[in-house]
């Protein structure tokens, strides 16, 4: 995970091979306005620079245990203009979650029909579309849509993100990000 840059280093981290160990810092998220009328701008995210249309991968698991810990991949223009896929833990279970942010934040859950420790997420950018999936990390992959969503052109950073708005202490690994051409995405 060479050439990538840390939006708010987290306390305690470390790569070996091709894995990315984090564990996270007291009370950080990512969030605008909605419902809660916070913003909150302090989750951990180590991200590469991406334009165009691309496709990023990541296979990752954490030790959820905490409402709102979570792990997955960000997409980001700037502080306004983002996007964070992944697991989250809500109502003592973990959910996949996608959280779409314009300004204000809309979320999107539901329960995640796998008991897999290592999930497999892929976000796809083509034009202003962005294809959200996950699969088990198995191989071959069967990915499933999660979402799609509309996202302003223009240079974004793209990688692993973590967050735990309730506690310090989160622990995630990542391995295999990775940033390739787009295929066009298979919708279900």
């Amino acid at each position: 995970m060479t050439g990538m840059e840390w939006l708010n280093e987290p306390p305690a981290w470390r790569e070996e091979a091709d894995a990315l160990h984090v564990t996270t810092g007291g009370r950080t998220d990512f969030w605008r306005r909605t419902h809660y009328g916070f913003i909150r701008d302090d989750g951990h995210a180590r991200l590469a620079h991406a334009e165009g249309d691309f496709a990023a991968e990541v296979t990752f698991r954490g030790a959820y245990s905490e409402l709102y810990d979570q792990a997955g991949l960000m997409l980001r223009l700037d502080a306004e203009t983002w996007i964070k896929a992944g697991i989250e833990f809500v109502g003592g279970r973990r959910m996949l979650s996608v959280v779409v942010t314009r300004e204000v934040s809309d979320w999107s859950t539901m329960p995640c029909p796998s008991d897999a420790d290592w999930i497999r997420l892929r976000l796809t950018r083509i034009g202003s579309a962005v294809h959200v999936h996950w699969a088990e990390a198995i191989e071959p992959a069967s990915w499933r849509m999660l979402r799609l969503a509309f996202f302003p052109l223009g240079q974004a950073g793209v990688g692993p993100m973590c967050c735990s708005p309730q506690r310090a202490g989160f622990e995630a690994s990542f391995r295999g990000f990775a940033i390739s051409p787009p295929e066009t995405p298979e919708e279900g």
